[in-house]
Order: structure tokens, then C-alpha cells, then sequence
């Protein structure tokens, strides 16, 4: 199953305020696959989009997704957005926007599945206070289709 996140809004590349800024310079945001975050964009950066492949089977009449970008026990499955500050030693990650398969609604999990079509999330990247989206992302703040 092919899957497109696409964001906007983005917060800036300082974000944070006080003691926080200078550790939260350059900050960056990509797309969690294990231990690692790829495809990384600039916070100031007019668009992001991601796209990947996970799988996807039915157990038992439940449809379950999984492979590298996938996190989380059956059921409770979910995608990180991890942003962190871009340095000379790499990326170091400070926060993470949680995308809950269980958040989609099943008619459009299971078009993607059976049709070969694209899930895609549509999301703004900035919270309510002005920094980088984090925590568990529910509708509306993302919006799911296929296309």
C-alpha cells in the first residue's frame, strides 16, 4: 500500500523560545523508518511530502499494516513525523508527531488496500503555540483521502 503524507505550515527553522532556541536551531523534520529519520526538510520550508510503501494483509478480518515505517503492536499501529536540529554530529531529534492507523477512517485503509490506490494525510505542521506539531495528530488537524 502506498502512503503520501503531505505537510504545511511549517513552524521555521528556530523554533522555541529562551534557553530552547539555540538548542532547537536548524530544526528539520522527516519521516521515522525504525530507529532513523529520513527524508528530512527544512522547518522553513513552504511544503513537505513523504511517500513510502508498508504493507498490508488481513488477519482474522482485521487489516493490518506493517514494515520499516510502521511502529507500534497490531492494533495500535501508528507513524512518526520526528523533528530535531540538523548539527555537525547529525540529527537530534526532540519531538514527534504520532499519525494513529487506527485514526483513518476504514473505508479509505481498505480502498488503499484492495485498489492499489494512495493513502494520503494531509496536516499543518505548526501547533496552536507556534512550534513543531507533536503528540497524537486526530482528525481535523489531518485529513485522510485516497487518491
Amino acid at each position: 500500500m502506498r502512503i503520501r503524507i503531505d505537510g504545511s505550515d511549517l513552524p521555521g527553522r528556530r523554533a522555541g523560545a529562551g534557553a530552547d532556541a539555540l538548542r532547537l536551531g536548524n530544526v528539520h523534520v522527516g519521516i521515522q523508518r525504525k530507529g532513523e529519520v529520513l527524508d528530512q526538510v527544512p522547518a522553513d520550508a513552504a511544503e513537505a511530502t513523504w511517500s513510502f510503501e508498508v504493507s498490508s494483509r488481513e488477519i482474522d478480518g482485521v487489516l493490518d499494516v506493517g514494515g520499516p515505517w510502521v511502529h507500534g503492536r497490531p492494533g495500535a499501529r501508528f507513524l512518526y513525523l520526528s523533528w530535531g536540529a540538523v548539527t555537525d554530529d547529525g540529527f537530534a531529534m526532540f519531538r514527534r508527531a504520532k499519525l494513529m492507523f487506527t485514526d483513518i477512517p476504514t473505508e479509505l485503509l481498505r480502498a488503499a488496500h484492495e485498489d492499489g490506490r494512495t493513502l494520503v494525510g494531509r496536516l499543518g505542521l505548526t501547533d496552536a503555540a507556534g512550534e513543531p506539531l507533536c503528540a497524537r495528530v486526530r482528525p481535523p488537524a489531518i485529513a485522510w483521502t485516497v487518491e
